[in-house]
């Protein structure tokens, strides 16, 4: 084969590389990053010295409780740019031997790459319909030092986290992120009345009312989030607004087990992240220019030689 047919060969060879380097990077890697349709994780947090009212022993305990919330994506309804997961949600009251004190569940859709809330599928908080709003599970790719809306479910709104720093976390390089959900009402519920010191005999109403602090450590080119803590407070009040119990009052953060299984998933999504949209195209692209050059340089010369 002489030098202009492989001259030839390597310019249509380097051409094409060049041309796949920018689809690589604004095309084929945006297709690629998303969040998982048929995710599956289990983490847990830890309250120690939380309180709660027990309704079986009619009085407000105090406990160290275990919170393991698993969640899993239902496949079925993951289409196009959307995902839905499942979020189940058990308390443990570890001190008092009581399990399930507590269970939640939560339906969510969401945007797959900007981590946004979807109003479809069902969405819901313990079978009640919902509507979605701000960051569901995760924070958009390529978070920025901003604030963003994030949505908590026990008050079924979205509320401003405002980016308060950077921290590392096991060495990981994160974006904090602080969440105040003001003081609001959840639920009106009858009560017996002698339980909480309101009377002998009948129900009264009350009225629960939640508020708390959430914090979020985050992966900025992931938008995962690798750490969670949670300050909540909830407490019964009678009509005429005088608090008369502690629902439940709990410090809670993620264990340490989950925060390293966090870390390195983490960790592993940047790197693969940073392959596709940036290591790759490179390459590709410096390939391309040497073998579109070399190229170029055995046509010349083949041509001169004939």
């Amino acid at each position: 084969m002489n030098r202009v047919v492989v001259g030839s060969v390597l310019i249509a060879v380097g051409a094409f590389l060049i041309v796949l380097a920018p689809l690589m990077r604004f095309q084929v890697a945006p297709a690629l990053i998303a969040a998982a349709g048929d995710h599956y994780g289990i983490s847990k947090l830890r309250a120690t010295g939380a309180q709660y009212f027990s309704i079986p022993d009619g009085k407000v305990l105090t406990a160290d409780l275990d919170i393991i919330v698993t969640t899993r994506g239902d496949v079925k309804e993951a289409s196009g740019d959307r995902v839905v997961w499942d979020e189940f949600t058990a308390v443990n009251d570890v001190t008092n031997g009581k399990p399930g004190i507590n269970f939640t569940e939560r339906r969510s859709a969401f945007d797959k790459r900007s981590g946004v809330g979807l109003n479809c599928c069902g969405v819901s908080v313990d079978k009640a319909p919902v509507q979605l709003q701000g960051q569901i599970y995760k924070f958009p790719f390529d978070v920025e030092k901003k604030s963003y809306m994030v949505f908590n479910s026990t008050t079924g709104k979205a509320y401003e986290a405002r980016f308060v720093g950077e921290e590392q976390v096991n060495g990981l390089n994160t974006y904090k992120f602080e969440q105040t959900v003001p003081e609001t009402k959840t639920q009106t519920l009858n009560a017996p009345a002698a339980m909480f010191g309101m009377g002998e005999s009948g129900d009264v109403q009350l009225n629960r009312y939640y508020s708390g602090t959430n914090t979020y450590w985050i992966e900025p080119t992931t938008g995962a989030p690798v750490r969670q803590e949670q300050q909540r407070n909830e407490v019964l009040k009678s009509q005429d607004g005088i608090e008369r119990s502690k629902a439940f009052v709990a410090a809670a953060k993620m264990t340490d087990d989950t925060v390293n299984e966090l870390v390195t998933s983490a960790r592993d999504g940047k790197s693969q992240i940073t392959l596709i949209k940036t290591t790759l195209p490179i390459v590709l692209a410096v390939v391309g220019i040497v073998l579109f050059v070399g190229g170029v340089f055995l046509t010349l010369r083949g041509r001169r030689a004939a």
